[in-house]
C-alpha cells in the first residue's frame, strides 16, 4: 500500500543537465523494494508477484511512469528494448530548451523534458498494469468541488516589488531584492530564487521582510480573513468548518511573524471570531492532541483549521462539517492539491450534503501579476492529463507539462511576462499552438469523415450489387427446384446432355468431358457444351504464361437465366469419368448456399451503415471551441497592435519633423549661391559623419557635378 512513497527509485541517464528529473541516485527504501520485486519476478519468470496500491500513482510528472514500469514490467520493457530511462525518454518524451539570462547578462540554455509524445500508446501501456477506479466509477457519495478563483489586485508594495523582481530576473542583481550579491552557486539557481521570492511576495510582503513591510487591507491575509468570516457567519447555525492550507508562512511556536497567526489575529480583531475556534495543526505536538483537534473539528468546536499539505493534507478525517477549503498558496504537485481538497470532499461530509447542496467551496487565492494563477492553471492541466492517462482517455498525442518546477523555478521569459502583467505574446503563442492542434484534429476529423463517406458509398454500391445477384440467383434457384428430379434415395438425378453425344451413360459422358478438358481452346470465351435441367453447361480456356510457355487451363461452369456462373471444384473436371459426369449437378447444388452467402454478406455490410452514416452526418464538436480560440487570438492581436501604435505615431511625428526640416533647408538652398546648393541638400547628420571620417567618406547629392567641372559625356550607344 502507499506505493507512491517508493517512487524515488535510482535510474541512470546521460541527461544530467536536464531539469525536473529528480534525484537519479534514488533512496535506499526504493532500492530495497526493487530487489524484493526482482526476487519474486525471477521465481515466477514473469512480470507478476506484486500489486501496488495508491491513490496517486502519478503525483507530478509522467517521468514517474518509467519507474513504475521499471518496478512492475521489466520483461515487457526488455521486450520493447527499453533498458534505460534514456531509451524510454527517447520514445515518449521530448526535450526542450528554454533560454534565460545569466548574472553576467549572457543568454544560457536550460533543458527539461517538457513535452510528452505518443501519449495514447503510453496510456495503453499504463492501462495494461492498472485497474483505476475513481469515486464516480464506484458510486461513492461525496460532495462536489466548487472551485472559486479569488483574484486579488497587488498592493502598492507588491507592485513596486514585482518591478524589482523582473529587473532581478533580467540582471541577476540581488541588491534589488535587499540581499547580498549572488554567490557562484546561487547564480546557477537564479530563477529558483526569483520564483521563491515571487511566491513569498504573493502571500504577504512580510514574508520577505516583516520589519520593512507592513499590513495592507488588500493583501492575501486580509482577503482570506474576510472570506473565512463570511463562511463562518453563513454556516453558524450548523457549525460549518473550514480548512486553510499554506506551505509558506507556517506556524512555528516562538518563530516570529507568520501568516497563520496574522489571519487568526484579523479574524479575532476584525470579525470577532474567538481564537479558540481557530487552530493550527502544528499546535498538536502529540498524536493524542492531533486526534483531539480532529474530533474538535468534527464536533464543530474548532471552526477553522490551518495547516500545511504535509501535516494537514493526509490522514485527517475531519470532513464532517467542512463547507470551504482555502488555498493561500499553490503546491508544486497536482496530487498535493488533490490531497488538500480531499479533506472536505470525501464521504461523511454531513453539513455539505444537508445544507450546502452537497458542494464544498474550494477557494484559490491568486494575486494578479504574480505566479499564483499560472501555477494553479499548470496544476489543473497536469491533473487533467494524469486523469486522462489513468482512464486511458487521452484527447491529444502530446502533453505540455509547463515551464515551472519545484527544483529549478520558472522559465525566464514566462516569469517576466507573468509578473509584468503583459502576457499577450505568451498567450498568443499558446493560443496559436492550441489552434494548430485543434485544426489538426479537425483535419483528421474531415479525413475520417471523407473516408467514412467513401466506405459508405462502397458498401451501398456493394449491397446493391449483391441484391442484384441475390435476385438473379434466386431466380435460378426457383427454376432448379421446379425442374430437378430425384433418385429413389433422394439424391439428384443427373441427366447431363453433351453436344454431339447421344448417350446418358455417366462413364462415356465423363470421358467426353475429360477430352474437352484436354483439347478445348476457347480463347477465354465461354462456349456451351451441353445442358442440364435447362441450365447451360460451359467451358472456358484460361491461358497463363510460365517459363516462356503458354499453359491452358479449362474450367467448367453452369449458367442459368440469372446469368450467374456456378462451379464445382473450382471448375476443374475430375479425371475419373464417373466423378467428372457429376461435376455439373454438384455445381447446381451450390445455388442455394451461394444465395445464402450473399445474403449474409449484405447483413454484415448493413451493420456498418448506421455507424458510418452517423460519422458522415456528424459535425465536429470542437468547432465552437476553435472559433472561440480564434476570436481570442484576434483580440490579442488587436491588443498587441494597439500597444505598437504609440511607437508608430511617434515615428510618424519624427518623419513629419524631418520633412519640415527638409523643406526649410530646401527653401534656404534656393537663396544660396549655386555652388553651395549641393552641400545645403545634404542632411546635417550625414555632414557630421563625413567630417568625422577625415576625408574617408565623401557625400554627394544626386545629379550634382563634380568639383573639377562638368562631367564628361560617355560614348553614345
Amino acid at each position: 500500500d502507499l506505493s507512491h512513497k517508493f517512487k524515488n527509485l535510482t535510474f541512470t541517464t546521460r541527461h544530467d543537465r536536464v531539469a525536473g528529473l529528480g534525484n537519479p541516485e534514488g533512496s535506499q527504501r526504493a532500492l530495497n523494494m526493487l530487489f524484493a520485486l526482482r526476487t519474486i519476478q525471477q521465481r515466477t519468470g514473469r512480470d507478476l508477484g506484486a500489486t501496488f496500491l495508491s491513490g496517486t500513482t502519478i503525483s507530478n510528472s509522467l517521468t514517474e511512469l518509467y519507474l513504475l514500469f521499471k518496478y512492475l514490467r521489466p520483461k515487457e520493457l526488455e521486450r520493447q528494448n527499453i533498458r534505460t530511462f534514456d531509451a524510454w525518454a527517447a520514445i515518449f518524451a521530448k526535450k526542450t530548451i528554454d533560454y534565460e539570462f545569466s548574472v553576467t547578462n549572457e543568454v544560457v540554455q536550460k533543458e527539461r523534458f517538457r513535452y510528452f509524445i505518443k501519449v495514447p500508446e503510453l496510456a495503453m501501456f499504463y492501462s495494461e498494469i492498472t485497474d483505476y477506479r475513481s469515486a464516480e466509477d464506484i458510486g461513492i457519495d461525496r460532495p462536489q468541488k466548487n472551485e472559486i478563483l479569488h483574484n486579488i489586485p497587488p498592493t502598492p508594495q507588491q507592485t513596486e516589488f514585482i518591478e524589482r523582481l523582473v529587473q532581478f530576473a533580467k540582471s541577476g542583481d540581488a541588491t534589488l531584492l535587499g540581499r547580498l550579491p549572488l554567490s557562484e552557486r546561487e547564480e546557477k539557481a537564479k530563477m529558483l530564487i526569483a520564483t521563491d521570492y515571487a511566491r513569498k511576495m504573493s502571500l504577504d510582503m512580510r514574508m520577505i521582510d516583516p520589519e520593512l513591510y507592513s499590513d495592507h487591507v488588500d493583501n492575501k491575509a486580509s482577503h482570506c480573513a474576510r472570506m473565512i468570516a463570511g463562511y463562518y457567519r453563513r454556516f453558524e447555525a450548523y457549525k460549518g468548518t473550514q480548512f486553510v492550507f499554506s506551505d509558506l508562512g507556517t506556524y512555528k511556536p516562538g518563530a516570529g511573524w507568520n501568516v497563520y497567526s496574522e489571519i487568526r489575529r484579523k479574524l479575532a480583531e476584525d470579525y470577532g471570531i474567538p481564537q479558540s475556534e481557530v487552530r493550527f495543526i502544528q499546535e498538536a505536538t502529540s498524536e493524542k492532541a492531533r486526534k483531539e483537534m480532529i474530533a474538535g473539528m468534527n464536533a464543530g468546536k474548532i471552526r477553522v483549521l490551518f495547516g500545511s499539505t504535509e501535516m494537514l493534507g493526509t490522514g485527517v478525517n475531519a470532513q464532517k462539517r467542512c463547507v470551504a477549503i482555502h488555498h493561500l498558496d499553490c503546491p508544486w504537485r497536482p496530487s498535493d492539491l488533490e490531497q488538500r481538497d480531499g479533506r472536505g470532499i470525501r464521504t461523511g461530509n454531513e453539513i455539505a450534503k444537508l445544507h450546502a447542496d452537497n458542494k464544498v467551496d474550494v477557494i484559490l487565492y491568486a494575486v494578479e501579476k504574480s505566479l499564483d494563477a499560472y501555477k494553479f492553471g499548470l496544476l489543473h492541466n497536469k491533473q487533467l492529463f494524469i486523469r486522462q492517462l489513468k482512464t486511458n482517455n487521452m484527447g491529444s498525442r502530446t502533453i505540455d507539462e509547463g515551464a515551472i518546477d519545484e527544483k529549478s523555478g520558472m522559465n525566464f521569459s514566462e516569469y517576466v511576462a507573468v509578473l509584468s502583467g503583459n502576457t499577450d505574446l505568451l498567450d498568443k503563442a499558446r493560443l496559436e499552438k492550441k489552434i494548430a492542434t485543434l485544426e489538426s484534429e479537425r483535419q483528421a476529423f474531415v479525413r475520417g469523415k471523407s473516408s467514412s463517406r467513401y466506405k459508405l458509398e462502397q458498401i451501398t454500391e456493394k449491397i446493391e450489387k449483391n441484391n442484384d445477384l441475390i435476385r438473379r440467383i434466386g431466380k435460378d434457384l426457383e427454376h432448379f427446384k421446379a425442374r430437378v428430379e430425384f433418385n429413389e434415395d433422394g439424391s439428384y438425378r443427373n441427366p447431363v446432355k453433351l453436344n454431339g453425344l447421344e448417350t446418358s451413360d455417366p462413364k462415356l459422358i465423363g470421358k467426353q468431358l475429360n477430352r474437352i478438358a484436354e483439347t478445348a481452346r476457347t480463347l477465354d470465351r465461354l462456349e456451351p457444351i451441353g445442358s442440364l435441367y435447362g441450365f447451360e453447361l460451359l467451358v472456358q480456356s484460361e491461358t497463363t504464361g510460365k517459363d516462356g510457355l503458354d499453359l491452358v487451363q479449362n474450367r467448367f461452369y453452369v449458367r442459368g437465366e440469372g446469368d450467374y456462373l456456378y462451379q464445382y471444384n473450382y471448375g476443374n473436371i475430375a479425371s475419373d469419368p464417373r466423378l467428372a459426369a457429376m461435376n455439373f449437378i454438384h455445381a447446381l447444388a451450390t445455388i442455394e448456399p451461394t444465395l445464402e452467402k450473399f445474403r449474409k454478406k449484405n447483413e454484415e455490410l448493413e451493420k456498418d451503415i448506421p455507424v458510418l452514416r452517423e460519422v458522415v452526418e456528424s459535425s465536429w464538436r470542437k468547432e465552437p471551441e476553435l472559433t472561440a480560440l480564434k476570436a481570442d487570438l484576434t483580440e490579442i492581436d488587436r491588443r498587441i497592435q494597439q500597444s505598437l501604435k504609440p511607437i508608430e505615431e511617434s515615428e510618424g511625428k519624427e518623419a513629419e519633423e524631418d520633412n519640415d526640416v527638409c523643406r526649410e533647408r530646401h527653401d534656404t538652398a534656393e537663396e544660396l549661391p549655386k555652388e553651395d546648393n549641393t552641400a545645403a541638400r545634404i542632411p546635417s547628420r550625414l555632414r557630421q559623419i563625413a567630417d568625422a571620417s577625415g576625408g574617408r567618406i565623401v557625400i554627394a547629392g544626386v545629379g550634382s557635378p563634380p568639383e573639377n567641372g562638368p562631367a564628361k559625356k560617355g560614348i553614345k550607344m
